[in-house]
C-alpha cells in the first residue's frame, strides 16, 4: 500500500470517509489488490460480501478497511460492522455504485466489501493428531479449483489446506470468492516440495496420495488408525514421483465412460469425504 494509504487510515479512524471518484488514492490502492503484487507486498486482500464479513468478524478477523456502497448506509448490518472496524482502528468508506463496481470488478457488485490481512499458519506449528485430515496440494493452478476445495475442505472438517510448490494465490478475488467464506475458517500453509517431505517424516500421519498409477481402490485404504494427509497433484500433471514415492498409499478412483480424468477439485472433494466417512454424521443422527 502507498503511504497515502497508511496516512488516512490513521487520520480517518473513527470517521466514515465519502468516496465518488475512481482517482482517490486509496480506492486506487484497493482497486490494486486485483494484482499478486500488490497482494504480496500490502499482505493483505479483498473479500466481498455482507454475510461473509460478518462472518471473519465472527472468527477473530480484523478488517483493514470497509468499504460500502451508499444503499448500505443506514441497515443496521452495515452500521454494526462499520462500528466494529472503526473500534478495532480501522478506516470505513462510503462509495458510490460506480466505484465499488470498479473496486470488486463487477458490474452488480455486493454491497460490502473489506480488505483483511493475510494469515498464512506455519508447518512446523502443526502436528497431526487423531481424526485429523490435513489437505496437500501441488501446484495447483486454478483459482476456481483452489477455492472450491478450501471450501470442501472447511464442510468435511479436515483440520487445514498445505499449499506445495508454486501454487494459485489463495487471497485473489477469484480464489475468495470460490471459498465461499470458508478461506476464513480453513488454516493455509505454504511449503517447498523438501519442507514437505521432511516433516511428512516426523507428523505421524498417513500419506494418501491419488496417482493414476495407483493400484488401491480409494475404498479400501485405512484412514481410520492415524491422521491422514490426502495428497491432490497438478490438474495437467498430477504428482511428481518425488511426492507420490513418499506416499503410504497411491488411490485411485473407479471410473467408467469416456472422461479420463476427474476435475481436481471434484476428485478432492470425494476423496476427502470417504478418507473422513467415520468422523461425519448428520446432525441428530446416532
Amino acid at each position: 500500500m502507498t503511504d497515502d494509504f497508511r496516512q488516512e487510515g490513521v487520520r480517518r479512524v473513527g470517521q466514515v470517509k465519502e468516496v465518488t471518484s475512481l482517482a482517490n488514492p486509496i480506492v486506487k490502492d484497493i482497486k490494486a489488490l486485483s494484482q499478486k503484487k500488490s497482494r504480496d507486498e500490502s499482505r493483505t486482500f479483498l473479500a466481498e460480501g455482507l454475510k461473509l464479513v460478518i462472518d471473519a468478524l465472527e472468527l477473530g478477523w480484523t478488517i483493514r478497511t470497509l468499504v460500502y456502497a451508499k444503499a448500505g448506509k443506514g441497515k443496521p448490518l452495515v452500521e454494526k460492522v462499520a462500528a466494529r472496524t472503526i473500534a478495532a482502528g480501522g478506516l470505513v468508506l462510503e462509495v458510490s455504485e460506480k466505484v465499488m463496481s470498479a473496486i470488486t470488478r463487477r458490474d452488480n457488485p455486493q454491497m460490502v466489501s473489506a480488505v483483511f490481512e493475510q494469515r498464512w499458519a506455519s508447518l512446523r506449528d502443526v502436528s497431526p493428531s487423531d481424526g485429523q485430515t490435513w489437505v496437500a496440494l501441488d501446484r495447483v493452478r486454478d483459482p476456481g479449483n483452489l477455492g472450491t476445495i478450501i471450501r470442501t475442505a472447511d464442510a468435511a472438517g479436515a483440520s487445514g489446506v498445505i499449499l506445495v510448490g508454486d501454487c494459485t494465490d489463495p487471497f485473489s478475488l477469484e480464489t475468495v470468492r470460490a471459498t465461499m467464506g470458508s478461506l476464513f475458517a480453513v488454516p493455509l500453509i505454504k511449503a517447498t516440495p523438501a519442507e514437505f517431505l521432511k516433516w511428512k517424516k516426523g507428523s505421524g500421519a498417513r500419506l494418501v496420495a491419488t496417482h493414476l498409477a495407483g493400484a488401491v481402490d480409494y475404498r479400501t485404504i485405512d484412514y481410520r488408525s492415524k491422521p491422514v494427509i490426502l495428497m491432490m497433484g497438478n490438474e495437467q500433471s498430477g504428482l511428481p514421483d518425488e511426492l507420490a514415492e513418499a506416499a503410504d498409499a497411491l488411490a485411485r478412483i473407479p471410473q467408467v465412460g469416456m472422461a479420463d480424468s476427474l476435475n481436481l477439485a471434484v476428485a478432492t472433494g470425494v476423496m476427502l469425504f470417504e478418507v473422513r466417512r467415520h468422523l461425519l454424521k448428520l446432525d441428530g443422527a446416532k
